[in-house]
This record gives C-alpha cells, structure tokens and sequence, in this order.
C-alpha cells in the first residue's frame, strides 16, 4: 500500500470480496533528510504523508496495516543503481528496478513470513492462468495507465503469487470506487516524479552521490568535430536537444554518449533512427523463449507506441531485436519490452 488511490481500492476490493487482507507499505528513506538548501531530500512519493494515508485506508476498510524498513535494500537496488547507470553514459529506469528488486522480491519474501498466499499492488496490470498451468501477463484495462512496461522482469513463480485487482478497470472506476468506499484518497494526484529527485534535477543528484562524475569532455559531431564543451556525461541522455550548449542553426540531437572518452556525440533528428538493438538481462515472462526470429511489438520507453518487430534469443539472458522501420532514440539503459498483441512474452535492458 503506497498511500496512492490505486494500491488502497486494490486492498479495500479484496477484503470487499472476503479475503484476509494484511496492508504494507514500504519505507524507503529517511524522511528526515534534507538537501544543502535546506528542502525535503525526498518528493511527494512514498513520504512519511504516504504512509499516514495507507495506514488511516487500512483502518477505514478494518484490516491490519504494517510498515516495512527497506531503506537499505532501496538504496542499493535503486539509487545506487541510478547512479551508476547515469555516470556510465546510460539513462535507468528506477521504478523497474523498484518493482523487480524490492516490490517483487524482497516485498514478496516478507509476505511469506506474514504467511500471505499472494502480494497484490495497485499496478494496471492482468495475470491469467491457463490450463497448462502457465501465468500470462497482460497489458492493463485502461491503455493511459498501463504499467506493464515495468513489469517484464516478473518470473513465471512471481506472477504465480502476484495479484493485480484494479488491472480490469480504468481510473475513473477506480477512483468512483474510492468514493463508494470512502476512502479519504479517492481525489489523491498520481505520483508524477522519481521519489529521490523531488526537484527533477538529476544531474545534481548524481553529482552529489557520485562526484566524479563531473568529468569533463567535449561534444562532438558525427565527423568528430569538437562543436562544444560539457560537464559530465551524466547530464545527456539519447534523443536530448535542450541543454547542450551549443550555438547551431540546425536543432542537433545527442545521438550517442561515450562515457570512456567523455564524448557526446550529436546531429540531426534524422540520425536518431535505428532499426535494430540488443538487450540483457532478457526476462521471458511468459516462461518460453523463442527457438528463432519471433514477430512482435516492441516498446523501448514507457509512453512509446509499440512498434512491430521481431526478436530472437541470442545467448543465455540475451536477446537481438529488428524493427520493421527506424524508431527515434533507442536509449542504453532503457527497458525493451516484447508484446504480442496485450500480452508481454518478455524485455530486457538496452545495451
């Protein structure tokens, strides 16, 4: 229970329909830090204010509400991760890793201590079972919401304890049951930000964590001529065209981050289309990997329209992907996710 509309109808629904519901929620940082400035160190998500909700919709729906200490565990899956990914040249995904390391992993550990048959969220997600005995992730209800793109590292045994009761409905049915159910977040905003970065300013953040990130290097164009100075590569990611300090008549796009030289490579819109990438630590979520070329639709960002595709195993935990036509700003570090039709059959990070 993140103290968010969506996880607190999933909760209130299921006791609704007689299950033993236990609420938890997951403290992820010191809610007492602060930056330099003086500001919260932390933004609107998963807040101590987060947690006081969770727990007065546990109390409203009448079942027990418990809070889990997983700062350490947040810090080195997620920030650490962040960082790191940043300060090589690639631009990470922290809900993804949220979702795989701490919701999905250590979450669904402590749920088998409290002796819980599955761990529900409030992602806009399906699962379905078929007589094989397989578990089949789908694409949720209401297409705006959907959240699968961070779901492809769920394991066949994950979805198996796994339970997504608003995945069927979209968010005005969610939120009028909030209303039906008196839950004082029914009107609640969604999260809009990254939780550790409340002021957007990632560059800053990584700086602060990683100092040496701030090596200097040069912008060039695809000739490899010097065009400009920068800062750090942690400040660049594929596809940017604001910030780059240069003086052009043409809008110039960064096309490739060299974190070994220090060098960010830019050019025209044009240059950004690739038709084909590779991927690791490849998850088949659907429990089979192809044995050739599988067509598919292949998403490589969260609001990317899925395009068609196809997509072949490669070597253990890898996988190749070509797309029927050029797609802009294949980004390192991103998640591709592999579709057919609702149902994700897998994804992995982009190398």
């Amino acid at each position: 229970m993140s103290g968010g509309v969506d996880s607190s109808v999933a909760a209130a629904l299921l006791a609704e329909q007689g299950h033993d519901v236990i609420g938890v929620s997951m403290q992820l940082y010191d809610h007492s830090q602060v930056t330099e400035s003086g500001q919260r160190a932390f933004g609107t998500c998963c807040t101590i204010d987060d947690l006081y909700d969770a727990r007065r919709v546990a109390a409203t729906i009448g079942i027990p509400h418990y809070i889990v200490n997983f700062e350490s565990q947040f810090g080195e899956h997620v920030i650490s991760n962040f960082v790191r990914e940043y300060v090589h040249g690639r631009t990470p995904i922290p809900c993804s890793h949220c979702n795989s390391d701490l919701k999905f992993a250590e979450l669904l550990d402590r749920a088998k201590a409290y002796d819980a048959e599955q761990l529900a969220t409030g992602h806009y997600a399906r699962i379905e079972r078929d007589a094989a005995g397989l578990y089949h992730l789908y694409r949720g209800a209401d297409n705006s919401k959907d959240q699968t793109y961070f779901l492809f590292s769920l394991t066949q045994d994950q979805l198996s304890r796994a339970a997504f009761p608003v995945g069927h409905l979209d968010k005005p049915t969610v939120r009028a049951h909030a209303e039906r159910l008196k839950l004082h977040v029914t009107q609640k905003p969604d999260s809009q930000e990254i939780c550790f970065v409340p002021d957007g300013d990632y560059a800053k953040f990584v700086e602060r964590k990683a100092p040496e990130s701030t090596r200097p290097g040069t912008v060039v164009d695809n000739g490899g001529r010097v065009l400009g100075t920068h800062a750090g590569v942690h400040r660049f990611t594929i596809g940017q065209r604001k910030g780059l300090g240069l003086s052009s008549s043409e809008p110039l796009y960064v096309l490739e981050i060299k974190p070994e030289s220090a060098q960010v490579v830019v050019g025209s819109r044009d240059d950004l289309g690739r038709t084909s990438l590779t991927a690791s630590e490849v998850n088949w979520t659907s429990g089979k990997a192809p044995s050739d070329w599988l067509r598919v639709s292949a998403q490589i960002r969260h609001r990317h329209a899925a395009a068609p595709a196809k997509v072949r195993r490669t070597d253990e935990g890898r996988a190749e992907l070509a797309f029927d036509a050029p797609q802009t700003a294949i980004t390192p570090g991103q998640a591709v996710v592999f579709y057919d039709g609702e149902e994700v059959l897998g994804g992995g990070w982009i190398d």
